[in-house]
């Protein structure tokens, strides 16, 4: 039985704990619990109740995964265990909103809870939560508190910066390659002394020493990247046992969604957060007075589904769920299987492709949702008939009428989606559909904050909360032009570099730097004083200190000239392209007034930092809103723009699409090579992962799904012949309907759905002999014939040999040319 804190708000090390007004969580209404199991299934009753030690909950796609984790979360704050002890950790911004959103709906309709006793619960993602306790815990993690986080293309300018100091050739170490292996040793919590130790070749070598001044330049920028934030925490959680135990005392409950995610830097977070067996190191001290101790069973709760692992490439490992039980002895396992989502075809399709995958833990799938039609599998001539099969299939859909016989409403717009195994397939779709008038948008999740002007915009912010940026303030500081050349500004930046402090420092006193002129000098002081003019000069107080952060946002879009410059180009171009560039800057400051609404420094663990002697925070309140504001906007994962609101079909990987669903899904590209990618093809490993892929991409579909394949693909402008994938050939049989409409001289072109020409074929018809019915001897014309789907009709011509083929007049749907080895014909006369 949930057990309340055995702390008060004066030991608690991350500040007061809310309470009422008797310093006891505010009452919930009587027997609750009922409620709150309503609905449930037997499976999903005993995970929610599973309360107390170890519990992984194989979790099915479609399940309700995501209802078992909110009902917990209330369900433990019904039997009185303090919200502020209850940390639950997911990947994506997108799914740590629904999450919280529904626990504050559970709490407020179901538990009758005011939102203050629930205020302290930590829903969030794992980097966000590493993000806040870095902050917290910056000191012993070697850090500055105003640290900023690099995304991807800032990686990319500084480590290119790195190789051309280090005097090698960027062709032949490219950036991508280059981070890529230094991301691959952060993975394992290789730092890069840990790295060059093990480098045994030239490669290798040259990756650590790569490593190791793209690490020192990261440290003088006051810079963390991705990876670090979760390395970085490991390690510190691992190695400081005050900072390890700190954490534990507040959250005595671990909730991890997506489970099969996880790399070795969060499975080491999280076994450090949980304790027990699993975080026993060898470097932990025995601990202190009213620690956890180690041995003991941690309230750690994951949910998660091996079948969907499909993040291996960027570090995942599977093996974190599939021995779950071995780090865990005493692990109650809680299986999920039935599906909420999908028919039973689909499901029936999901199940049979998977089934040939070996690294999984098995577990039988089942619906609630019997009956739907058949999964339609259909092989196109190209990439551009496949599009326009596709749109005439979202068009049949969208629009019943296509279909007289057809009863069901249309499905609109937004609850379609085209999926991909990679973003280079969408371009002719993208065409097809523009062509055919349906709307539609590509989820990726940082387009917004990746267009030129937003990025100069988020660099002043991340200057002024952290002036040892360098990257970003290279990126702004002659942006607008402000009479400081390129000649200048190398200047400067050789400079900094010579005297190993941030370029900031250099530009606050440029007449101490040989050769810059008056003019550089007066520009770079005129520069200086308009950061400290929005800073309050690096205090964030007084009268002309914002007093919003969508306020700050909007000076510094003004003040900057940024919006100026901009309203100019649109002025001389007169184009659409520039002035929308004037709404996106009108955009991020929403996105602001935004975050700002939304934001609860309660929940973040960067606020409880060490107080001054008056008791008032050592971080101002302003600067704290922006550097949280600012991780949010680096953490923008693509699964977080799809906006099911919109009215438009949805194109998006699959990748991206996982935690997704919708009612009618296409699937294209189903080549090998393609899915399964080409660097899958000789490695089994990596096979299995893009099978789990298809797999994803399969259990997004609830009512409708179609999966493409193209006899031809164009790849670098030249026509190639592809082979259809294998996963085609492992999909249930009985529960598709497969097509084949690539046939140049069979009059398809263009037909789509209206009445083409179609070639089933998945099941072979035998006559009463056994024989397949292979030739036209079994079908002379004028005979009379039944098909399975079209009904009856007469031969009108049959060509033999070879995929001998029979042009048949069906009463219902009139002419069809069908290939006789796969028609399912049965003669009647």
């Amino acid at each position: 039985m949930p057990r309340p804190s055995p702390f008060s708000g004066e030991d608690d090390p991350f500040g007061p704990s809310p309470r009422g007004d008797d310093g006891a969580p505010d009452e919930p209404v009587r027997d609750p619990v009922p409620l709150l199991l309503e609905g449930l299934t037997k499976s999903q009753i005993e995970a929610v109740k599973a309360t107390e030690g170890p519990v992984l909950v194989l979790a099915a796609a479609g399940s309700g995964k995501t209802r078992v984790i909110t009902r917990r979360i209330a369900f433990l704050l019904a039997c009185g265990v303090p919200p502020w002890s209850i940390l639950a950790l997911t990947f994506t911004n997108k799914a740590a909103g629904e999450m919280r959103e529904r626990v504050m709906r559970l709490c407020h309709d179901v538990l009758h809870l005011p939102e203050s006793a629930v205020r302290g619960l930590t829903v969030t993602t794992f980097h966000s939560l590493c993000a806040r306790l870095l902050r917290r815990y910056a000191d012993q993690a070697g850090l500055k508190p105003d640290f900023t986080i690099y995304d991807a293309s800032d990686q990319s300018s500084l480590v290119k910066k790195t190789i051309e100091a280090l005097q090698l050739s960027t062709s032949n170490w490219p950036a991508r390659s280059v981070l890529g292996a230094i991301s691959a040793a952060k993975n394992q919590l290789l730092d890069a002394a840990d790295f060059a130790a093990r480098a045994g070749d030239f490669y290798s070598r040259t990756i650590a020493k790569i490593y190791t001044a793209y690490d020192k330049a990261m440290r003088t920028a006051g810079a963390v990247d991705f990876d670090d934030l979760l390395v970085v925490t490991a390690k510190l959680l691992r190695g400081n046992e005050a900072v390890r135990e700190d954490c534990r005392r507040r959250w005595k409950y671990l909730l991890i969604d997506e489970y099969q995610d996880t790399n070795h830097a969060q499975f080491v977070i999280a076994s450090m957060l949980a304790g027990g067996p699993a975080a026993e190191t060898p470097q932990a001290a025995p601990p202190a007075a009213g620690a956890s101790i180690p041995g003991s069973q941690p309230n750690i709760f994951v949910v998660g589904d091996p079948k969907q692992a499909i993040y291996g490439w960027r570090g995942a490992d599977i093996a974190n769920i599939l021995e779950f039980e071995e780090h865990y002895p005493a692990a109650r396992v809680i299986t999920l299987g039935e599906n909420f989502r999908s028919t039973e075809p689909i499901l029936a399709v999901a199940d049979s492709l998977i089934r040939n995958n070996r690294l999984r833990k098995h577990k039988d799938l089942y619906t609630t949702r019997p009956g739907g039609g058949k999964v339609e599998v259909t092989l196109c001539r190209d990439e551009h008939h496949e599009a326009r099969l596709i749109s005439d299939w979202f068009k049949l859909l969208h629009d019943p009428r296509f279909d007289p016989e057809d009863p069901r409403p249309g499905i609109p717009w937004r609850e379609m989606a085209v999926l991909y195994r990679t973003n280079a397939l969408s371009r002719v779709m993208e065409d097809t559909l523009r062509a055919a008038g349906i709307p539609y948008i590509i989820a990726r999740g940082t387009a917004f904050y990746e267009r030129d002007e937003i990025r100069n915009a988020l660099a002043y912010l991340r200057v002024i909360a952290n002036p040892a940026d360098s990257i970003s303030l290279g990126r702004i500081i002659n942006v607008p032009t402000r009479g400081l050349g390129s000649t200048t500004i190398s200047k400067l930046e050789e400079a900094a570099q010579a005297r190993a402090v941030p370029l900031l420092e250099v530009v606050r006193s440029p007449q101490t730097v040989t050769s810059v002129n008056a003019r550089a000098i007066a520009a770079c002081t005129r520069f200086t004083q308009l950061l400290d003019g929005w800073t309050g000069n690096g205090q964030f107080l007084g009268s002309e200190v914002s007093g919003s952060l969508a306020e700050l946002v909007e000076r510094v879009i003004r003040e900057s000239g940024l919006e100026a410059m901009y309203r100019a180009q649109a002025a001389a171009g007169k184009s659409e392209a520039d002035l929308e560039r004037l709404d996106n800057l009108a955009e991020l400051v929403s996105s602001a007034r935004d975050f700002e609404l939304e934001y609860q420094p309660q929940s973040d663990p960067a606020l409880d930092a060490p107080r001054s002697a008056d008791d008032e925070p050592t971080v101002p309140p302003l600067l704290a809103m922006l550097r949280a504001y600012l991780e949010s906007v680096s953490l923008v994962a693509d699964a977080d723009t799809v906006d099911p609101s919109q009215g438009a079909v949805t194109m998006l990987t699959l990748h991206a699409a996982k935690g997704l669903e919708f009612p009618a899904v296409a699937i294209i590209g189903l080549e090998e090579g393609m899915l399964p990618h080409a660097r899958a093809l000789q490695a089994e490993r990596e096979m299995e992962e893009e099978r789990r892929l298809c797999f994803v991409g399969i259990t997004r579909a609830m009512q409708h799904l179609h999966m493409t394949t193209a006899k031809y693909r164009t790849i670098r402008g030249l026509p190639e012949r592809t082979i259809p994938s294998r996963f085609v050939s492992e999909i249930s049989q009985q529960h598709c309907t497969f097509s084949d409409q690539s046939a140049v001289d069979a009059g398809l072109e263009g037909t789509g759905w209206d009445g083409g020409d179609i070639v089933e074929r998945h099941v072979v018809e035998e006559d009463e002999s056994g024989n397949a019915l292979r030739g036209g001897g079994k079908f002379p014309v004028g005979c009379t014939v039944r098909h399975p789907q079209f009904g009856v009709g007469r031969i009108r011509q049959v060509t033999t040999g070879m995929n001998a083929r029979a042009t048949i007049e069906f009463k219902a749907v009139g002419v069809k040319t069908l290939v006789l080895e796969y028609a399912r014909l049965q003669r009647i006369d």
